[in-house]
């Protein structure tokens, strides 16, 4: 196992490095400072080719130009909807940036995908980020100190270990928002990926995606992924997938993926209740963007999120997101990668 380093560009005046970790097998897995970013997971297809498996760009200026996707980063303070960007605190009303429609996603304005962190390598070549959001950032109460660890296995497993910890109550939902396509290049789009996500249940949301709060059974639906279907068979009847799957207590793994054009597979394990699953509908967006190089189509990656549910500040039902002083917010998720 080995850590190398590289410039990467500067932002906000602060440096950006690149930091690769690879292990014996030929995985690699590359981190920069902006955002947490992970910015190239490569690992080898069945004929022992190796491939890079999200989507990505080769500087800095194609990350910041593309935000609003949010490649491969670090998503907080609170990932994905808040509804009316504002929830009540222990009689507070906290009014946060709105930044989509009449709602805050993915904390906001500037959330953690948009800030520098710090990075220091460990001694069993892991990466520990750390970044402090100030109280008030974004609208959210309390200084909240987060670390993430970027662990590789020699199993070529991703593991993410994410700690919080805050002076005030406030609202805390991490995640990462990692786009794959596993075939590397050889499929322009996911939609013959084939995906399993260990879940019956999901949140009904309204036509911009926020939870009403009720719980709808996935069987005999378009986004039932119980049982290994392709992703394209169902996709226009679903009008996209952007949905939040409540995971089976019982089960310890969370997804699978497989593309059979690269014989590559994932497995998803988390710690949290629920995986939102994108299927990349506005890929394409960029394509009408400021002439990004490498901007992608429509479809071609999609993100399994762990996170708790969305807009769970609002909704008294839903698993608990406030983190109090005194108390540790954490989270293990990770990607395994092997062949088929």
């Amino acid at each position: 196992m080995s850590i190398t380093k590289q410039p990467f560009g500067n932002f906000e005046n602060m440096p950006v490095t690149a930091y690769t970790i690879s292990n014996e097998s030929g995985m690699q897995v590359t981190v920069i400072n902006y955002g947490a970013t992970i910015t190239r997971i490569v690992t080898r297809d069945s004929a022992g080719i190796p491939g890079n498996v999200i989507l990505g760009f080769d500087s800095l200026e194609g990350y910041v130009q593309n935000g609003h996707q949010y490649h491969g980063c670090a998503v907080g303070r609170y990932a994905n909807r808040i509804a009316h960007a504002a929830f009540i605190l222990d009689g507070t009303t906290y009014q946060l940036k709105s930044n989509h429609a009449n709602f805050c996603l993915h904390g906001g304005i500037k959330g953690f995908d948009k800030a520098w962190w710090n990075i220091e390598e460990q001694d069993d070549c892991s990466l520990k980020l750390t970044y402090q959001s100030k109280d008030g950032e974004e609208g959210f109460p309390g200084n909240v100190q987060i670390e993430l660890i970027y662990k590789l296995g020699a199993d070529n497993e991703l593991i993410m270990d994410y700690t919080a910890t805050t002076d005030k109550p406030t609202p805390v939902n991490l995640t990462n928002h990692c786009y794959f396509n596993l075939a590397a290049g050889k499929e322009s789009t996911i939609l013959n990926h084939e995906l399993t996500i260990y879940a019956n249940l999901y949140t009904e949301a309204d036509e911009h995606l926020v939870p009403t709060g009720q719980l709808v059974l996935l069987e005999n639906t378009p986004m039932d992924f119980s049982h290994a279907k392709t992703v394209g068979k169902d996709i226009k009847l679903a009008g996209g997938y952007d949905h939040n799957m409540i995971l089976n207590s019982n089960q310890e793994k969370a997804a699978e993926l497989f593309d059979p054009a690269s014989g590559r597979f994932m497995e998803m394990f988390t710690t949290e209740p629920a995986v939102q699953f994108y299927s990349g509908n506005a890929l394409h967006f960029d394509n009408d963007r400021n002439n990004v190089k490498s901007s992608f189509i429509q479809y071609a990656g999609l993100c399994l999120e762990a996170q708790h549910n969305p807009n769970s500040p609002n909704e008294p039902s839903f698993p608990n997101t406030i983190l109090r002083p005194g108390e540790a917010y954490r989270q293990t998720t990770s990607y395994k990668f092997s062949v088929r």
